[in-house]
């Protein structure tokens, strides 16, 4: 409802009166205003957060493994007690969103891993790391899927799959901050600090989204005794109403009358479903097998310090401008081709890397690794945008938050084959892993049925059938 049709319709007291005004359509097919960019700003600002502290942990272990002298494979617990965290966050956190709201989901996950990122300064042992890293993994978890559908509900559909997308590569965004913030202070004060310091950050965030961050309006459409902060909502984001105003999401109603997990498997949806989660599962594997264990695999290969840090701030650099290329590449030609292409490239980037001499050829290396970063992470960070797609409103959530929490599996496991793999078969063992994940995610992806369409050929549809987009 662009320009002069949305002042028709406001203008016009009968339409008001006496029919549901469509949030739907007036937020896919309305204008982004600069409100909803700030909006979706806040939530991106909360997954730098996400990544930041998610990644931390990766950055710690080296120092720590020689502070304490302890093993790889004696801290792969404390790593996976982070993932098992996540997964249930994950979980939890779409079942909250779609019940209670996505602000609260999302204000109160990053308060959680804040507190926690910055207990873990006062541990003494592994176990109290363990401990604290999965009370962190539970808001670090439930972050994602409140923030993509908050992003998602607040997009015109013309502008989504960017905006999720965008929203996602803060994953690595925050990671490669994290390097940065990383190589400053712990030389200085120490991973005590490190920790310390970073948690103080998300503690900060969590008190500005409480008094900024409003509800999804999608959400508060179908909650009647919220529509007055509806009302105001919108007149915040550029749309007039009145009090008279009732509201509806005919678009979702007419696809889906019923939420609920069971309805992520009803009809055709049930194939994607059991292929996006599959796809997730591997693609996590390989995500944080880097984000866990990249640092500590080139130590073993006879790096420093800075060298091992640098390795993962390439993965992340490179992870940023892959989703982001990704993401422009999906809004043009759809999600099937760019996937599946960036799928290819994460495998054949890591099997060539098999070849390269980590100390002979360092820079060469880390430029690997900045390619492959590129290629998973493009992969990864826009596979919430083809979630949301997949899934309508009442289910976006759970829909996004399953495939999250069932992808978290495959990241437990990189706990705890990362530190097996380069004890016992080294960097090519290790490299091995992420490119037979993202062979198999490559699979999972083309066995999903219902993929973003092109550009044009969704602008179609949507001219004919403007009721079954979400």
């Amino acid at each position: 409802m662009h320009g002069a049709a949305w002042e028709a319709h406001v203008n016009n007291p009968s339409l008001q009166t006496s029919t549901p005004l469509d949030i739907g359509r007036v937020l896919d097919d309305g204008p982004f205003s600069a409100a909803q960019k700030l909006i979706v700003f806040l939530v991106a600002l909360s997954i730098v957060m996400d990544g930041f502290d998610g990644q931390l942990i990766g950055f710690a272990i080296p120092v720590l493994i020689k502070e304490w002298g302890i093993t790889r494979n004696a801290f792969a617990p404390a790593v996976a007690a982070g993932l098992i965290g996540m997964g249930i966050g994950s979980a939890f956190a779409g079942w909250f969103a779609d019940r209670f709201g996505r602000r609260w989901a999302l204000i109160g996950s990053v308060l959680v891993f804040g507190v926690a990122t910055c207990s873990i300064a006062l541990a003494h042992n592994i176990a109290t790391i363990a401990v604290l890293r999965f009370i962190a993994g539970l808001g670090i978890g439930g972050a994602l899927p409140s923030s993509t559908t908050m992003t998602a509900e607040f997009t015109p559909a013309r502008r989504r799959t960017f905006a999720v997308t965008a929203t996602i590569v803060c994953v690595p965004l925050g990671g490669m901050l994290a390097g940065f913030f990383a190589s400053e202070v712990l030389p200085r004060f120490g991973w005590r600090g490190l920790f310390y310091i970073g948690g103080t950050l998300p503690i900060a965030l969590a008190v500005l989204l409480l008094f900024a961050l409003p509800e999804s309006p999608r959400f508060l459409a179908r909650r009647q005794e919220r529509w007055s902060e509806l009302r105001t909502l919108l007149t915040r984001i550029g749309r007039r109403t009145d009090t008279a105003t009732t509201f509806a999401d005919l678009s979702e109603q007419k696809v889906e009358q019923r939420a609920g997990f069971s309805a992520l498997f009803e009809g055709t949806r049930a194939r994607d479903t059991v292929a996006i989660w599959c796809a997730f599962f591997m693609s996590l594997l390989a995500v944080y097998s880097a984000f866990s264990w990249l640092p500590t695999m080139l130590a073993a290969e006879g790096a420093n310090v800075a060298v091992a840090s640098s390795g993962l701030t390439a993965y992340n650099i490179g992870g940023v401008l892959g989703a982001l290329g990704c993401a422009a590449a999906i809004t043009r030609f759809g999600s099937r081709w760019p996937l599946l292409i960036c799928c290819a490239g994460g495998a054949a980037s890591a099997l060539l890397l098999r070849g390269v001499n980590v100390g002979q050829h360092t820079g060469l290396f880390v430029v690997g690794l900045g390619l492959h970063g590129l290629f998973v992470n493009a992969v990864q960070s826009t596979m919430y945008a083809l979630c949301a797609y997949v899934y309508p409103t009442n289910v976006r959530a759970t829909g996004t938050a399953s495939a999250l929490a069932f992808g978290r599996l495959g990241a437990i496991l990189s706990a705890f084959a990362g530190a097996w793999l380069i004890t016992s078969g080294g960097a090519s063992a290790y490299l091995g892993l992420l490119g037979g994940a993202m062979c198999m995610v490559f699979i999972a992806l083309v066995m999903v049925g219902n993929h973003i369409p092109r550009a044009r050929v969704k602008l179609a549809v949507r001219r004919a059938q403007p009721e079954v987009l979400p």
